[in-house]
């Protein structure tokens, strides 16, 4: 297979701003991203970490994938972002072991953003809502 490394030939196409190359890294890094996860989960349950940590690792390793792809010149998912962020809460969450349910306060507080949006939000206009 003819499977290129991480180089400063793909940090300066991507510094250009070269739409194949860009894909290329981004497909690299996304590739990188699944093996590392698959990865870290197989150690977890062979090594019985419990879901705290197994959950705090995923979320790491999503918000570094994120964190690379800024470094080399791509934009951050916020839906990743946020995902992962997720993960790291429901992790330490587990691990602290608390008496309140995470699911139903995650519920709320996804509710007072949707209707803080509807107050504080960008206006919309008309070419917005043909997107």
């Amino acid at each position: 297979m003819n499977d290129r490394r991480l180089d400063e030939q793909d940090v300066k196409s991507v510094g250009q701003k070269r739409t194949p190359d860009r894909q290329h890294m981004a497909r690299k890094l996304d590739a990188i991203g699944w093996g590392l996860f698959f990865i870290w989960v197989g150690i977890a349950f062979l090594a019985d970490l419990g879901w705290g940590v197994g959950l705090v690792g995923v979320g790491l390793l999503g918000l570094a994938e994120q964190v690379a792809r800024r470094r080399y010149g791509l934009s951050m998912e916020g839906f990743w972002v946020v995902v992962s962020f997720l993960f790291i809460v429901g992790g330490i969450w587990t691990l602290v072991d608390t008496q309140v349910a995470l699911v139903p306060l995650l519920l709320i507080v996804a509710g007072l953003a949707v209707l803080f949006s509807a107050f504080w939000g960008r206006p919309r206009t008309e070419d917005d809502s043909s997107h």
